[in-house]
């Protein structure tokens, strides 16, 4: 259990109330997934073909993605073969860290890139998934930070949204850039560089559209609002942030291929994770298209989007595997 002490040593240098954020939000994903874990091993005492195909089974079940589970599986039958682990339950931590590994590919990778000047972050991401949600709760936690934020109402095409942005705005004291439902996203986006500059903001978050007509005109509307970021600030946007939804599953994967291909996503943010026995689908995004995952909405609060921390989600995962192991090396 080397690992799942080395696990519980990294958590313990954070915050419990973070910690107990993500076991709370992975409470339905654990308890199906681990669950599911639990009798494999109870079923299965020595680890075989038969193991690693059941296994398989679970792990698409968790909708972590044909492709990402065949990876998986490889690893753990090299793994296993190489430490030469025969007994079942033995296989569990190395089935930990392989996702621990997964996840998160490089130390900083799923940190911001603030500026010291003042940085661009563009939300993407298709309507009904919490974008604008996403953009108050990030607002809030800047202001919290002491940042100077202004946000821009660029989704101009949707019936509510820049009133939507509004209410935000109002409820964490954060002014929002505008101007009336029809209007030219791009010319908002001109405006909100503008007034953003003139307030010194530390931080403009960027709403955009989520539908058009069709796809092609959503990206080309997108690819605009870009071109006039760039120009009135040549290295910006800083971030390009991709909203999903994870409880609409694979659904989510085809979402981030297509905004993937044609604007530069620099980052996943997950709502909705604590609403989904599926949060596997953090893994297929992250290994399948190589984005990391930067924040998961983890509940509804105002607190409760979180930055994403592969030991923290792994440890959400297998809390109880990791009780359970605590007392038997007290019981020893």
């Amino acid at each position: 259990m080397s690992f799942f002490k080395k696990l519980k040593e990294k958590i313990t240098t954070q915050t419990d109330s973070v910690t107990n954020k993500f076991k709370d939000g992975l409470t339905k994903t654990r308890d199906s997934f681990v669950g599911q874990m639990n009798e494999l091993v109870k079923n299965y005492r020595t680890v075989d073909e038969e193991f690693f195909e059941e296994l398989e089974d679970i792990l698409i079940s968790a909708d972590v993605g044909v492709h990402t589970v065949m990876d998986l599986i490889d690893e753990l039958k090299d793994e296993a073969r190489r430490r030469n682990i025969k007994d079942a339950k033995d296989i569990q931590p190395v089935i930990s860290e392989k996702l621990a590994e997964m996840l998160q590919k490089s130390e900083n990778e799923t940190e911001l890139n603030m500026q010291d000047t003042m940085t661009v972050i563009l939300f993407v991401g298709v309507n009904g998934v919490g974008k604008t949600t996403t953009i108050g709760k990030l607002a809030h936690r800047f202001k919290q930070e002491g940042k100077n934020v202004v946000m821009a109402a660029g989704d101009t095409f949707r019936a509510g949204a820049i009133e939507q942005l509004e209410v935000w705005g109002e409820r964490v004291g954060v002014d929002v850039i505008k101007q009336q439902a029809g209007s030219d996203p791009a010319a908002v986006m001109f405006d909100a560089i503008q007034a953003a500059k003139s307030r010194k903001a530390d931080v403009l978050l960027c709403d955009t559209a989520g539908r058009l007509q069709n796809k092609v005109n959503l990206m080309n509307e997108l690819e605009k609002v870009k071109r006039v970021i760039s120009r009135e600030i040549p290295d910006a946007p800083h971030e390009v942030l991709l909203v999903l939804d994870a409880t609409t599953g694979q659904n989510a994967m085809s979402q981030a291929k297509t905004f993937s291909k044609s604007t530069d996503v620099s980052g996943i943010v997950l709502t909705k994770l604590d609403g989904t026995a599926k949060g596997g689908i953090v893994l297929a995004i992250r290994n399948e298209l190589d984005i990391p995952v930067k924040f998961v909405g983890l509940g509804e609060g105002m607190e409760d989007l979180q930055e994403f921390e592969a030991d923290q989600y792994v440890h959400g995962l297998f809390a109880d595997v990791l009780e359970q192991a605590e007392e038997l090396a007290e019981e020893d």
